[in-house]
């Protein structure tokens, strides 16, 4: 109705969880009451599109708002001037009803005029108060300008020499007859040349300038603005001139003031001057402390009257967007609605009535309706971070399967296989940790952005933390070093002679004092007996630490793990894409689309991860020399060579053969199947004039839904004929579109399970790049401060340590982490999302109060 909060959708399903189109009707005089309720949960919708946003019924309360708005801003702006704090109130005040509203509209508006003429007349005295003290500034520096003889007479000469006297000797002047003028006041600092030579190309030497610069800096009274000065006195001869001087100094914007002729003139000034700058002190003083006072009296309410008028502002928006009935007096509106909230709603309307006291109660009616319902997911704190990651690639379509919750778990391991690290994922989980308990500090939630994204994905921070710790127990790996917990499985003393009969010595290569004194390098033969006695227990072994082809062995056992990984989680997103085909009611794509996608992952790359696996199961550490190359097996697998091949089992070939052909067979019906199945209904359609029904329309957007609209009903066998299907007709299909679309899909995807699966080597990769990075760091830092003796190492230790924490930190958890981050998201968008989830979908964002912000930087932007 008048406004709205929470969220949800519409339109009904099959399973009775989705979302109803509601219309409301209500009289206007129970409009008013309802505001201050707070409506219910819904998604409006404009009624009155082609009216004028000037003619609608409420744009007379939206100005008064926008007024109210203004004021406002304009407190908020002087009690910001003044150093005054503002409350942030924690209660939200409700929108006030039309009484309180214009009492409000008067308080403010008489503030208003009361503040900008207080504020104006201090202003006022503060600019005469900085007049006065550059006046003063002027006659104590210009003081020492011109020497002033008023009782000099001449006694025996009329016209003394010049080179005796000063040519701005006052008296010399009079004694030469010359009208002379002066002119005294301020410039700028940056002005004096300019103004100097343009005195002297105007006047053509007629002027005498003298300046000298001030001590201190003074603050301009018509900007405000702290500079420095120079203060200057022109003697000129003649009116013509000094018409042109007071010219000049107008366009320089100098600050000219009277210029003293005696002495005792001077004097009086000077104290004048004194006399009224204390005065303007003290009226100055008495006004801030007047003005302050109101400032802190307005301060205390105006945070309740931002919050309320921006609810009426939203409120009064929001009824202008409904139609207005003339003939009953009434407002309707319609609203998408989650069926979970309808009582709600239905509750909310009479709560409204019965507090307005309205004769005729509002009502509420359920629609039909064809158009496509906003999408509504509901979330809390813990899965709002895994769902906005969704949404930034697309909000998804209505009832489409959420990969959010699979996000869940599938992106913290992803993050945590490029990142896998004990230490590292420890230190991030402490880190997450300690904002999750903190997570309702108000520092936290209103911190600096960056600060705040982490504190906004605090959840995902602390699974990627807790599945990087798990990883990091598989690959052994704690800051590059590995963990001996439960002991090796490697036994170095099984190389040697003694440890063997003599007639086991002769088929063995083992080792003797000579073989290990002249060997850099030794090499472990797991064939001999007693050298390898059995796996670790949980993850990499120890041992591999110190060996020098570790490289080598961590190389092939991420890869291949990374190739696993990926094809399992390609092939889930195409079964997630089964269930969107049967909630949708589009069993066809299952057979003509899901199937040959599945066949064609499955025989290709499932055979591989079939062939890692019997491999590793197959042979063991002592028949690991003729084990056969995986890589050779699978490029077999499509050339077909002519030379017999051991292969890895018995009829390695012929079952192959048989998945090439399985696949081959697979790609024309991805190309032409589904084109070809919606010819042949689209065809039917119009041969036996027969429709299909069962058939839920949720969007009108595309030739398959075209086809479907005026086809058999195949899955059902009803051939009842809905009322939406009879406006479709036959020029409606485009069969050459369809089949561009299928063949871009078919080829897009055919081609992107190699290039897929190809991706998903990033993870073996990042891996390789944080355990190298690790291993450097340490080397550089920790391996160098531990080697140094006891008499320094002490001192030393501590200044590595800290580098090393600070390294540690800055490169390896916030650009590796950042790095691995932003490579899960890749592979979740592009890899695993696009196999099923197109993200089309409108997102449902309905009217709340809550979404009003309650910051005073953005209220008054």
């Amino acid at each position: 109705m008048d406004s709205v909060s929470e969220e949800g959708t519409s339109e009904p399903g099959p399973e009775g969880a989705g979302l109803e189109k509601v219309w409301e009707q209500g009289v206007l005089g129970r409009r008013r009451a309802q505001q201050v309720q707070g409506p219910p949960p819904g998604k409006r919708k404009k009624l009155n599109q082609n009216v004028s946003s000037f003619q609608r019924k409420f744009v007379g309360e939206v100005k008064r708002c926008e007024e109210l708005e203004r004021i406002l801003a304009y407190l908020v702006q002087e009690i910001t001037r003044a150093d005054i704090p503002l409350p942030e109130g924690d209660a939200s005040p409700p929108a006030p009803p039309l009484k309180q509203v214009l009492e409000m509209q008067e308080q403010l508006q008489k503030l208003e005029v009361e503040l900008r003429e207080v504020t104006k007349n201090k202003e006022k005295l503060r600019k005469n108060l900085l007049e006065l003290i550059e006046y003063t500034h002027m006659l104590r520096v210009t003081r020492t300008f011109v020497k002033r003889n008023v009782e000099f007479e001449p006694t025996y000469e009329e016209f003394p020499a010049l080179e005796n006297d000063s040519l701005l000797d006052y008296s010399s002047m009079q004694r030469l007859g010359a009208k002379l003028g002066f002119v005294s006041g301020l410039i700028s600092q940056g002005k004096v040349e300019a103004f100097e030579k343009m005195l002297w190309r105007v006047c053509k030497g007629y002027t005498i300038l003298t300046y000298a610069e001030l001590d201190e800096p003074l603050e301009d009274p018509e900007t405000g603005e702290v500079i420095k000065w120079y203060v200057f006195l022109i003697s000129f001869w003649g009116e013509q001139i000094g018409y042109k001087v007071k010219k000049i100094c107008d366009c320089y914007h100098c600050h000219i003031y009277p210029y003293p002729n005696t002495a005792e003139e001077r004097r009086e000034i000077q104290e004048g001057l004194n006399t009224r700058i204390q005065d303007l002190y003290t009226v100055l003083h008495k006004t801030e402390d007047y003005l302050r006072q109101v400032l802190c009296k307005a301060a205390e309410s105006v945070y309740s009257r931002v919050i309320q008028v921006k609810k009426m502002k939203a409120i009064y928006h929001m009824l202008n967007m409904c139609s207005f009935d003339v003939t009953n007096k009434c407002l309707i509106a319609e609203v998408w609605c989650p069926e979970a909230d309808l009582h709600a709603l239905r509750c909310a309307l009479e709560e409204g009535s019965r507090e307005s006291g309205a004769t005729i109660p509002s009502f509420m009616n359920i629609i039909p309706t064809k158009e496509t319902p906003p999408t509504l997911i509901r979330t809390n704190k813990f899965t709002e971070g895994f769902q906005n990651i969704v949404d930034a690639y697309g909000v998804g379509s209505y009832r489409e399967v959420n990969p959010a919750l699979f996000t869940i778990v599938t992106f913290p391991f992803l993050f945590a296989v490029m990142f896998g690290d004990f230490g590292h994922g420890f230190v991030m989980f402490l880190f997450a940790l300690l904002l999750v308990l903190n997570e309702n500090h108000p520092r936290l939630s209103q911190s600096q952005e960056i600060m705040r994204m982490f504190f906004n994905g605090r959840y995902i921070l602390l699974l990627m933390g807790l599945f990087s710790v798990y990883t990091g127990l598989i690959y052994n790996d704690c800051f590059s070093k590995s963990v001996n917990l439960f002991g090796s499985g490697w036994n170095v003393s099984a190389m040697y002679g003694a440890a063997h009969a003599p007639s086991e010595r002769k088929k063995m290569v083992l080792w003797n004092d000579s073989v290990v004194r002249h060997n850099r390098v030794l090499q472990l033969d797991p064939s001999i007996p007693g050298v390898f006695r059995g796996p670790y227990p949980l993850g990499i072994d120890p041992i591999w630490n110190l060996a020098t082809n570790r490289l080598t062995f961590l190389n092939s056992f991420k890869m291949k793990m990374s190739v696993i990984l990926g094809i399992i989680h390609m092939t889930f997103g195409v079964i997630l894409g089964i269930f969107n085909h049967l909630h949708f009611r589009k069993k066809f794509n299952i057979y003509l689309v899901s199937i040959p996608e599945l066949l064609f992952m499955l025989c290709i790359f499932g055979h591989l991860i079939f062939m890692i696996v019997y491999k590793w199961l197959l042979y063991s550490a002592e028949t690991s020399r003729v084990a056969p190359s995986i890589l050779i097996e699978f490029i077999n697998m499509f050339l077909f060579p002519t030379s017999e091949t051991n292969g890895l089992y018995p009829g390695q070939e012929h079952v192959q053969r048989l998945l090439l052909v399985v696949t081959a067979l697979s790609v024309p019906v991805l190309f032409l199947g589904k084109p070809l199945f919606l010819l042949w209904l689209h065809n039917g359609r119009s041969c036996f004039g027969v429709s299909r029904s069962g058939y839920t329309l949720v969007r009108k957007d595309s030739e398959e839904e075209v086809s479907l609209l005026g086809s058999q009903d195949i899955e059902e066998g009803n051939h009842q004929m809905e009322d939406g299907c009879r406006e479709v007709t036959c020029e409606e299909f485009n069969f050459g579109e369809i089949l561009m679309t299928q063949v871009i899909h078919s080829i897009e995807y055919c081609l992107g399970c190699i290039s897929n699966t190809a991706s998903y080597l990033r993870l073996w990769a990042l891996s390789l790049a944080h355990a190298q990075l690790s291993d450097v760091l340490w080397a550089m830092l920790m391996r160098v401060g531990l080697r140094v003796d006891t008499t320094y190492g002490v001192l030393l230790l501590l200044p590595v340590i800290a580098l090393f924490a600070v390294l540690t930190i800055f490169i390896l958890l916030i650009m590796e982490g950042l790095s691995a981050f932003l490579h899960a998201i890749r592979l979740h968008w592009v890899e695993f999302q696009n196999k099923f989830y197109v993200g089309a979908g409108t997102k449902f964002v309905p009217f709340s109060f809550r979404l009003l912000s309650s910051k005073f930087s953005d209220d008054m932007a």
